[in-house]
């Protein structure tokens, strides 16, 4: 019968996918056959006419896992599923999906790693929460939180709340996202602190500022931008944002390497610089990572023509300058397959900080 482990966090976006990719990559090294399976996904791409949870077809990808990739997202929570379900009850029987996926998962494999949403209710306005879903497979929990002291703690205490009701073991706690400058006193306390409480501690990650870089490509994809110029910088890293509503004297002092620049389409001025800048002809070795238009306002034609002859990647909106500047910024960035660097990066810190040889023993 293969290990099994689920992995929850405190709060979305705290690290699931990343602890995941990255434990994977580490328990490789102990067991030949791995599995892995998303019980309920929020994220869905179309993979071989199925609505299947984005984590699922990344690790598939990154892994080669030879799962159905039907049986590692068994249940897509699409726009209006919620609604649905509380109008109308379930459609099918959700938890019966999931356990029949998993079966399908874990009997080719020696070890499978299913991966939550979100905290440990999520899903309970459906019957099928984190804590619930762990009942079900009867699989232990790692917990991942993010950064602080006090935070952490406060956190899982109150997830293995839940994980106490259902039954389900907290089998440890990983932290995520501390932050390297405070990364030994962070550590140490968060720690002794968790340890107080009778929990295990598998590791404590620093913050790594690269992670939550995305590119223009990935805004563009993840907002829904229109294309106006491809140009040669569509996967360059965007490290800064900045809002063009200044003078353009002001606003060079502001422009660094890899800055995106979010301007009204009839700045033709800020147009003029940014070109200037991307040429090497103003503040040498910068370059603009893209320019968002906005207002969904066109330059005028010698604008058009300077920014098609600058190679940067500008993309086109209706929307205002601040509410597409207040999206961009609030952006969540997900991981891709292509993330080669990133993945390396990962695994890395993942074996680095987590004690591997800890997490074995709680398996189940």
């Amino acid at each position: 019968m293969a290990k099994k482990i689920f992995i929850a966090a405190t709060q979305q976006n705290d690290g699931k996918t990343t602890v995941s990719l990255g434990l994977i990559a580490a328990f490789k090294k102990h067991f030949k056959r791995i599995g892995f399976i998303k019980p309920i996904g929020q994220r869905y791409l179309m993979e071989q006419g199925y609505k299947v949870d984005e984590d699922s077809v990344l690790i598939e990808e990154v892994f080669g896992i030879p799962c159905n990739l039907k049986d590692m997202s068994p249940v897509a929570i699409d726009k209006g599923f919620t609604e649905k379900f509380i109008d109308k009850g379930a459609e099918e029987d959700y938890a019966k999906l999931i356990q029949n996926s998993f079966d399908m998962v874990s009997k080719d494999n020696d070890l499978v790693i299913i991966e939550g949403t979100g905290h440990a209710g999520v899903g309970s306005v459906f019957n099928l929460s984190n804590a619930t879903v762990a009942k079900l497979l009867d699989a232990n929990v790692i917990l991942i939180s993010s950064g602080g002291v006090g935070k952490p703690i406060d956190e899982v205490m109150l997830n293995k709340a839940l994980l106490d009701k259902e039954g389900v073991k907290l089998a440890g706690v990983i932290v995520n996202k501390v932050l390297p400058e405070k990364y030994e006193r962070i550590s140490r306390l968060a720690k002794k602190g968790l340890e107080q409480k009778g929990l295990n501690v598998f590791g404590m990650l620093p913050y790594q500022k690269v992670l939550d870089i995305p590119t223009l490509r990935e805004i563009k994809e993840e907002l829904k931008l229109e294309m106006l110029f491809l140009g040669l910088s569509l996967d360059k890293p965007v490290e800064s944002v900045l809002i063009g509503a200044m003078n353009v004297k002001d606003a060079i002092q502001f422009i660094q390497n890899n800055s995106l620049m979010i301007i009204p389409g009839d700045r033709d001025d800020m147009i003029e610089i940014l070109c200037k800048v991307n040429a090497g002809k103003i503040k040498k070795g910068c370059r603009v990572s893209g320019i968002i238009l906005s207002g969904g306002l066109m330059p005028k034609r010698g604008s058009l023509r300077a920014l098609e002859r600058s190679h940067i990647s500008v993309l086109i909106t209706k929307e205002d300058t601040y509410r597409i500047a207040s999206r961009v910024n609030s952006m969540v960035v997900k991981l891709k397959p292509q993330d080669k660097e990133k993945i390396k990066i990962i695994v890395d810190m993942v074996e680095k900080y987590v004690d591997i040889d800890k997490v074995l023993e709680n398996l189940k």
